[in-house]
């Protein structure tokens, strides 16, 4: 598990499992992409989002819309997918671009400095730029992964 913002953390399905990691890091809400995972007093919200295959508009709406109001109540926010590459990084590059208006290239980029093994895959991408929008293509994407470090 890896801090991106002091109220935002990238992490593996694993990391939902570790109660007492979980307290230490004062993780409060849990967006869980990968099985759910009931820890008691830790709000969660589980979203059947697909490793390798388009993200539908619906659930990326019900994942920012989750991350954007427990933010909002002050708590940590752990996003959580089965390694922490992929679904993860998509999620909270929306998150950045929602809260701090970043493009979301600019938010990669910044957690992939935070979260080296950030890359989101490329249906994953592309379903998260049409959903705001953008038009960055992926290969960008992917030289980006690699001049970043």
């Amino acid at each position: 598990m890896d801090e991106i913002r002091s109220w935002l953390y990238i992490g593996k399905f694993r990391d939902t499992l570790d109660k007492k990691y979980l307290e230490l890091n004062r993780i409060k809400s849990m967006l869980q992409l990968a099985d759910p995972v009931n820890q008691p007093s830790i709000n969660s919200i589980y979203l059947p989002v697909e490793d390798l295959a388009p993200t539908s508009p619906l659930l990326i709406k019900q994942g920012i819309d989750f991350i954007l109001a427990e933010k909002e109540k002050g708590h940590k926010v752990l996003v959580a997918c089965g390694a922490g590459i992929n679904r993860s990084t998509a999620f909270c590059m929306a998150a950045l671009k929602e809260v701090e208006g970043l493009s979301l290239s600019d938010a990669y980029k910044d957690i992939k400095r935070k979260h080296p093994e950030s890359i989101p895959h490329e249906p994953v991408w592309e379903s998260f730029c049409s959903y705001y929008n953008e038009t960055t293509p992926y290969i960008d994407i992917m030289r980006l992964s690699i001049r970043i470090f």
